[in-house]
């Protein structure tokens, strides 16, 4: 439906008459007004993010604490975990206290790594991390994150942005801006009116099994400076309206040079 939906306004924009706006001294039509603005909206958050300090983020290192829902209810108390990202496709996340158990991903692979060895989950397993449950949602998420957009989308050629009015998003005004790829995938960015910071991310996909429409989205919040970048602590993440995971980071360092062999399929060692 939102994809179908941008198409409208899109088509809407095509067919509008070109008096709606002026850039160096020429006339913007309606649709370049509109993406105009958008790309304006979206910028203005980079910049609030903290402009190239944090488009030029090489790696993370997180530690916080993870929950999972089902059907907006907490599952168990939480998970401690310890998170590291070498942008712009590796990831490795460990998990409980002992650190013994690992959910590592790279380009294309998804591993789950313990005492007992290496091992690829199929795709209808689960695998234990909170950024799970499967490889394919894992990847899935990854294409639509928000490091992903602004880092990778808005530089691909045939971006197309829409800017969609004001609203309200986590109790918040805000400006609304949704792009679309050209591999027909799109995701809507809410920026705060106020701080212009990204508060909210949503899209939609449609699964390859029932064919129906999902839609997920992550709410970010408690913003603090880290090294010069503005840095959501709060992550919620819901799928299809019901809250799925939530996330706390207690503790982040960034530009850390982080050591490739972290990122290896290897099984661990006990100490």
């Amino acid at each position: 439906m939102k994809t179908f939906a941008i198409f409208l306004l899109a088509t809407a924009c095509a067919l509008a008459q070109p008096n709606s706006g002026t850039a160096n001294g020429k006339s913007l039509s309606v649709d370049q007004e509109n993406a105009r603005k958008a790309r304006a909206i979206v910028d203005r958050g980079i910049q609030a993010l903290g402009g190239q300090l944090y488009l030029n983020i090489k790696d993370l290192s997180e530690e916080g604490k993870n929950f999972n829902f089902h059907l907006g209810r907490p599952v168990g108390a939480g998970t401690i975990y310890w998170r590291f990202c070498k942008l712009p496709d590796k990831e490795r996340v460990e998990f409980t206290k002992q650190r013994d158990v690992v959910d590592l991903f790279t380009a294309d692979k998804a591993y789950e790594i313990t005492f007992r060895g290496v091992r690829e989950p199929a795709a209808n397993d689960h695998i234990s991390g909170m950024l799970g449950p499967t490889g394919p949602d894992y990847f899935r998420r990854r294409r639509y994150s928000l490091e992903w957009v602004l880092r990778r989308w808005l530089n691909e050629p045939g971006i197309a942005l829409f800017y969609e009015g004001q609203s309200v998003a986590d109790g918040k005004s805000v400006d609304q801006v949704s792009l679309m790829n050209t591999r027909n995938e799109s995701v809507t960015l809410f920026f705060d009116l106020e701080t212009h910071l990204p508060i909210k991310k949503s899209y939609s996909w449609r699964d390859p099994t029932d064919k129906q429409r999902n839609t997920e989205e992550e709410i970010y919040a408690n913003y603090r400076e880290a090294q010069g970048v503005m840095t959501p602590f709060t992550l919620t993440r819901f799928y299809n309206g019901e809250m799925s995971g939530q996330r706390f980071i207690t503790s982040l360092k960034y530009n850390q040079g982080l050591d490739e062999s972290l990122f290896e399929a290897r099984p661990l060692t006990r100490k």
